[in-house]
This record gives structure tokens, C-alpha cells and sequence, in this order.
């Protein structure tokens, strides 16, 4: 994995999002996070109800890391939203999305997709995105449903993590591949 070696707490540009997210007055921004934003995200991930909650020290080393390869949404200072993921080592050129959490503030904008976009956007060298979803999770299967089919790209269903696999009895957690969205 490439760890960043550059400052922790460099700013990073931020571009405009929705300006008439929340109330109309206070801009949505999405960019890359800075380990001062870690807390933040463990929080929103904590509040989603339907995420893996993570150590909030992942969410830091996620930040601060893997800044090139995370987004947080901002509305105002309010951090309501997060994509984490990376370049697979073996193949930089697949991007494994780990999570994706949009607080409830800021749902209903299409804030998954865009986050991931801004990454994927941002990366022209990569050219696959893999992610693992439970069968039952209809909300991030319709979010990576709609993102594969606003790219024109592919989405396919592989076995990913089995329920032997994991150590709680969590769930199998499939793999979801998407292909195709450099065209």
C-alpha cells in the first residue's frame, strides 16, 4: 500500500459540491480528508446504523494515510459524509472501496455516487472498482447499481469474503465489481 509521506495536516483543495445543499446557505463541499477529520468520519460511520463501525484509529490512519484515496462531504464545517477505500497493491489500477456513509442530513443528493466520483475522477489510472456488500444491504447495492449505470460500466457479482471466513459469524460479504467506466 502507498502511505503518504507529505504533512498531515496539509490543506487540500475543496471544490463546491451542491450550493443549495441543507438550507440553501450553506455550501456542500467534497475533498480529501486530513487526519483532523478522522473523528468525524468514525462518527458519521458509528451513526449510519448499517456500517461496520471500525476503530475510530482506522478512520485516523484512513485520513491521514489514504487521504489520495478517501473523500469527505462537508456541509458548512459539518463533515456529513465519507468514501474510504484504496489501490489494491497487487493491482493499482483496482480501486477497493471500503466504506461509504452519507449522514442522514445529507441524504437524498446522490452524495454516495458523487463521493466516489470525486475519487475515482481524480485517479485516471484507475480502471476498476471492487467493494464487498452483504446480500441484504439494498442501499449500497442500489448505490453501486446507480454509479455503474451512470458510468455505462459493469457491475458483477463474484465470491468475495464467505461467512467461514470471518471469525464473529458475520455475514458472507460478496464482491461487487465494476468495470468499464473509462470508456
Amino acid at each position: 500500500m502507498t502511505i503518504s509521506d507529505g504533512p498531515t495536516t496539509k490543506p487540500t483543495p475543496s471544490a463546491p459540491a451542491d450550493a443549495a445543499a441543507g438550507d440553501g446557505s450553506t455550501p456542500l463541499t467534497i475533498r480529501r480528508p486530513t487526519v483532523d477529520d478522522g473523528g468525524a468520519m468514525w462518527r458519521v460511520a458509528r451513526d449510519s446504523g448499517s456500517l461496520d463501525l471500525n476503530s475510530s484509529y482506522s478512520y485516523l490512519l484512513l485520513a491521514d494515510h489514504f487521504s489520495d484515496t478517501c473523500r469527505i462531504a462537508l456541509l458548512g464545517d459539518n463533515v456529513v459524509g465519507f468514501v474510504t477505500g484504496y489501490r489494491l497493491p497487487a493491482d493499482p489500477s483496482r480501486y477497493f472501496l471500503w466504506q461509504v456513509a452519507v449522514d442522514e442530513r445529507a441524504r437524498g443528493r446522490r452524495l454516495a455516487g458523487r463521493l466516489i466520483d470525486a475519487v475515482i475522477d481524480e485517479q485516471p489510472e484507475i480502471t476498476s472498482l471492487v467493494t464487498t456488500v452483504t446480500e441484504d444491504n439494498a442501499a449500497s447495492r442500489r448505490v453501486f447499481r446507480r454509479w455503474s449505470e451512470d458510468r455505462t460500466a459493469s457491475l458483477t457479482e463474484v465470491p468475495g469474503f464467505e461467512a467461514q471466513h470471518f471469525p464473529d459469524g458475520h455475514e458472507a460479504e460478496p464482491l461487487l465489481v465494476i468495470e468499464g467506466f473509462r470508456n
